[in-house]
């Protein structure tokens, strides 16, 4: 049997300053970024999760020593001097550690780099990232298109003209910004068919530069220079697809929530979750510490939107709009159904196991308000599956979440913060 983790209804308004764990998307990258560098980096406030260690193992794999035992974590990067791997590399369920190792291991010396992952990764797109490296010379197989692949390490790209197919995911695009800088000659990266998260690039290129890349925009892309990387002292900023929680809890319940280190300046793309609840009736404001989230007194209201642009925080988005006045429709989360589950599928199966009313037009999630009775929810294995529907157990009795121990993946404290801070 499976087990369930179960939800009491909070007995009053959210009236809380929460802290949201590192973000996982910069803590992955700045450590890419500092194993390319020649030398030590530190990084401050990484993310301590399952995808990170992940990526730690990765990195391990490929000669680089990492640290991350203790505040700050150490990082002794290799340069242009990697190391191909003894053993398969194990992504686990983090697509993004997959990407990146794929196009680090074409810059390892010493033979072959074989990548697997579990769960759903398998079946994860992949060809747009294969496609492009092999039209760089690199020797790739796969099954497929998707994991495993094996890479043979040719010590880094050509450089020039990469063009790459980003329908499938951007990360196919962020992992090959971040070789560039390692290549024999200057890039210019097109990245072709972009949608929905192409905000994470404006991310990589941030991290990028921290570590002194040199990447200019382009009409078509990106230009990059190959100059290779800095060792750096790097400070990661809160998650805002784990601070989405937060504000949807306060949205939802009627309160108050200020989360530290938050600003609508990030570069995240979730943050537009922040404006989404406005956009439903929510105030927002600048707190002492962080972004203030107010729904103090507030009806929420149905909407609109297209969210293809923070796919991730739209799950939370779809539990407030259980609760609002009005039906609401979420366009643009076709790339939902590509990731550690059918985000799409289990949303709407989700919400209707509740009692509620979802159903899925094409990419788009068309939600119902109605009186919702409780009941057990799946969460695929799926850590925002399941962090997502369990905020709806804040204010409907008898709501119970499978597998949430799934929530580790990104957020391992999420259920100790919400039976404290939440309520």
């Amino acid at each position: 049997m499976s087990i369930t983790r179960s939800l009491q209804p909070v007995s009053a308004p959210l009236d809380a300053a929460v802290v949201v764990p590192g973000s996982k998307s910069i803590t992955i990258r700045a450590m890419a970024c500092a194993a390319l560098a020649e030398g030590r980096s530190h990084v401050y406030d990484g993310l301590d999760a399952d995808d990170t260690k992940a990526m730690a193992a990765a990195l391990t794999a490929f000669g680089v020593s990492v640290n991350t035992s203790s505040e700050p974590w150490t990082i002794d990067g290799l340069g242009r001097h990697l190391q191909a791997p003894r053993d398969v590399i194990d992504a686990i369920e983090s697509g993004l550690t997959a990407r990146i190792s794929i196009v680090m291991a074409s810059l390892a010396d010493g033979g072959d780099t074989t990548i697997d992952g579990q769960g759903r990764l398998s079946e994860r797109p992949m060809e747009g990232l294969l496609e492009a490296l092999k039209a760089q010379g690199v020797a790739v197989t796969a099954t497929e298109g998707h994991l495993p692949v094996t890479v043979t390490g040719q010590t880094g790209l050509w450089g020039e003209v990469i063009e790459v197919d980003c329908s499938g995911s951007s990360q196919f695009a962020t992992a090959l910004l971040l070789g560039a800088p390692m290549a024999s000659r200057s890039s210019s990266l097109k990245p072709v068919g972009l949608a929905g998260s192409a905000g994470y690039l404006d991310v990589t290129i941030r991290v990028m530069e921290a570590f002194g890349a040199q990447v200019t925009p382009t009409l078509a892309g990106f230009d990059v220079e190959p100059s290779g990387y800095q060792p750096q002292d790097y400070v990661v900023e809160p998650d805002i697809s784990a601070a989405v929680y937060p504000m949807v809890s306060a949205a939802i319940t009627g309160g108050r929530v200020e989360l530290p280190g938050v600003w609508l300046e990030s570069l995240q793309p979730d943050i537009h979750v922040a404006q989404v609840l406005e956009s439903m009736g929510c105030q927002l404001a600048r707190g002492e510490s962080g972004l203030v989230v107010d729904a103090n007194g507030v009806r929420l209201g149905g909407i609109e939107t297209d969210l293809s642009g923070c796919p991730d925080g739209a799950m939370a988005v779809a539990v407030a709009c259980l609760f609002a006045e009005e039906p609401s429709r979420l366009d643009g989360l076709f790339s939902l159904r590509h990731k550690e589950s059918d985000r799409l599928q289990a949303m709407s199966d989700g919400i209707n196991a509740l009692g509620g009313n979802a159903t899925i037009d094409e990419d788009a999630l068309i939600i119902e308000p109605q009186a919702l009775t409780g009941g057990v929810v799946d969460s695929f294995g799926d850590h925002r599956v399941a962090m997502s529907l369990a905020l709806a157990g804040l204010r409907v009795p008898a709501v119970e979440v499978s597998n949430p121990d799934v929530v580790a993946k990104t957020w391992p404290g999420f259920w100790e913060t919400m039976g404290t801070a939440f309520v």
